[in-house]
Formats: C-alpha cells, structure tokens, sequence
C-alpha cells in the first residue's frame, strides 16, 4: 500500500489538509488538474452520473488509495541576539 501511496504522492495526487468537503479527494483531484475544488467536485458528480452506481465504488476506493497531504514541520526560529 505504500508503494501505491508514494506513486501517487509523486503524481501530485494527494488529499489536502484544507478545503476539504468530506475526505479530500475531489479537492485533491483539483488541485493536480489545476482546477478549483467546487469546479472538481461538480465534474466528478457529473461524471459519476453517467455511469450509475460508480460513486459507491470510486469515491472510497480512492479515498484509500490517495495519501493525505503530509504537514511539513519548520522549528522555530530563534530570536536575532546583538
């Protein structure tokens, strides 16, 4: 599974820690396709209308699948002493 995870880390799929609906995946999904979170999540939608049903399948599936967006950690900077 972490195999899958670093691929898709490396392909810019990740689900972030902002903008969230649910679990992060069609924020995800917009953010590597360079379109805004609400444009993805009514395209998916769309989509999963088309083919009935899908949407119990895709949406937990890559739920799973994507990694969460991983919190870069910066200590703090200590204070310029004269």
């Amino acid at each position: 599974m972490n195999a899958v995870h670093d691929t898709m880390a490396r392909q810019g799929l990740v689900r972030p820690r902002d903008g969230r609906m649910l679990g992060g995946v069609c924020a995800g999904l917009g953010r590597r396709f360079g379109l805004d979170p609400w444009i993805a999540r009514l395209l998916f939608v769309l989509i999963l209308f088309v083919i009935p049903g899908s949407q119990i399948l895709i949406y937990p599936i890559l739920w799973i699948l994507m990694p969460a967006e991983q919190t870069v950690y910066e200590p703090p900077v200590p204070p310029a002493t004269w």
